[in-house]
């Protein structure tokens, strides 16, 4: 595995949009069916928008009818991290890119199989590469 990237909030700050700082390094969220790629359904991989990091591929996703992209798994479970997250008054389980630490969503256990899980994640936390890039 690669070296943690490790930057300063004003270096984020510098290379992110203020809604993607507010997700991406404040663990916000993005207003549900806002995203640009809740409804998207081309072909290729999802990235970290912070580090472009591969997190995601298209043939994961599926609609949860949530209003956020969400995936039934990663072709590399080590290229994220889950915390529990007990904000909200709820206890869920936040997904994290392993590479930069950025927050990308959270995971629940509501997926289709074969793994029951439905990691929701921030359109504004990932970059999409169509498979003809």
């Amino acid at each position: 595995m690669s070296p943690k990237i490790e930057k300063t909030d004003e270096e984020w700050r510098q290379e992110l949009s203020p809604d993607e700082f507010r997700v991406l390094r404040e663990e916000g969220t993005e207003p549900a069916f806002a995203g640009a790629y809740w409804d998207k359904h081309d072909e290729g991989i999802y990235r970290c928008r912070a580090c472009k990091a591969e997190l995601f591929r298209s043939y994961e996703k599926f609609d949860s009818g949530t209003g956020w992209p969400s995936f039934t798994d990663l072709p590399d479970r080590a290229a994220v991290t889950l915390h529990e997250d007990r904000s909200l008054f709820t206890r869920r389980t936040e997904v994290r890119c392993a590479a930069c630490d950025s927050h990308l969503g959270h995971v629940f256990p509501d997926g289709p199989g074969p793994t029951g899980e439905r990691f929701c994640i921030n359109s504004c936390s990932l970059d999409f590469q169509s498979k003809e890039q």
